[in-house]
């Protein structure tokens, strides 16, 4: 069994296009994959079908039923808000212990399957008035694939989340740019200064090519 954690930069810097696109690739190779995100905002139970859980579930290629939909993400809420305010619009609180216990249940599982745990937002997110991303990563001690932009500003979020990943003690895997649309920015350069700096293994996402042209360095990198 392994088991990673996606975490992010930021918010839409690309966590779910990366997840979805390693699973994918590790589908494609004859790996058994399970993915979670446990928790989501800003979701429409309406129109869910291109949610971040909605294309996890396609990249499984499982239905996309409410059965399906409660196993991989149990807590949904409908503001595009950080989760302890979206929580807060329904009168609901964020049940860290309850996600810790799902994920625990899932990593826990025997044999040579790999899970995937996505975060939500950054990885400073606040889940709760007293928590945030980073005490959910923390309590689960995986290591961590860090996704991250590449539109100006990025270096300094991508490092920022670094020297926090490593400053709790966690294992940084790998990070993986994730290109960002009209940036602005060179995306090679963004990734040379982001090799440089980061101290970490850095890996290229260009948004329009498929996983078979850039997951198979990342996998390799996770599962090494």
């Amino acid at each position: 069994m392994s088991a990673f954690f996606i975490a992010g930069a930021g918010t839409d810097v690309g966590k779910t296009h990366v997840t979805a696109g390693l699973i994918r690739a590790l589908i494609a190779s004859g790996r058994d994959v399970e993915a979670l995100k446990p928790l989501v905002s800003g979701f429409d139970p309406e129109d869910w079908a291109g949610s971040d859980p909605g294309r996890l579930l396609a990249a499984l290629g499982r239905p996309l039923d409410l059965p399906h939909l409660d196993r991989i993400s149990p807590w949904r809420f409908r503001a595009p808000l950080s989760p302890d305010m979206a929580a807060a619009r329904e009168g609901a609180e964020i049940d860290l212990e309850g996600i810790l216990a799902l994920c625990a249940r899932e990593a826990a599982a025997s044999g040579d399957r790999v899970l995937m745990i996505e975060g939500v937002g950054g990885v400073m997110s606040p889940l709760s008035p007293a928590t945030t991303n980073l005490d959910w990563i923390r309590a689960l001690q995986l290591p961590v694939l860090l996704v991250v932009g590449s539109y100006l500003g990025s270096i300094s979020h991508t490092l920022t989340a670094v020297e926090v990943i490593l400053a709790t003690g966690l294992p940084l895997a790998a990070v993986a740019v994730s290109e960002s649309l009209d940036a602005g920015t060179p995306f090679d350069e963004t990734l040379a200064s982001l090799g440089r700096l980061s101290g970490a293994p850095v890996f290229a996402v260009p948004r329009d090519a498929s996983e078979t042209v850039w997951a198979a360095p990342i996998i390799e990198a996770l599962l090494s």
